[in-house]
C-alpha cells in the first residue's frame, strides 16, 4: 500500500470516530440532575431466629439424597 492509502484510511477512521462520538453524545446527553429517592434496607442483625417448624421439619424429604426407583419386571 502506498503512503497516501494509509493516510486516507487513518483520515476516514478519525472522521468516523468523531461522527460516532457526536452522535452518541447527542443521543445520551439527556441526563438529568434530579434527586432520586431510593429505598433503604433494614439493618442486618447477627442474631439467628429459629425457622418455622411447619416449613422446616425434621421428617421432611431431603431432595439432595439420591433416590433409586426399582424397575418393573
Amino acid at each position: 500500500m502506498k503512503k497516501t492509502d494509509i493516510a486516507m484510511i487513518i483520515l476516514i477512521a478519525t472522521v468516523s470516530v468523531l461522527i460516532a462520538f457526536f452522535i452518541t453524545n447527542s443521543i445520551f446527553s439527556g441526563t438529568s440532575s434530579e434527586e432520586v429517592k431510593v429505598k433503604s434496607i433494614e439493618k442486618i442483625e447477627a442474631a439467628v431466629t429459629e425457622p418455622d417448624p411447619a416449613i422446616f421439619n425434621k421428617d421432611a424429604i431431603n431432595p439432595t439424597v439420591e433416590v433409586q426407583i426399582p424397575e418393573k419386571q
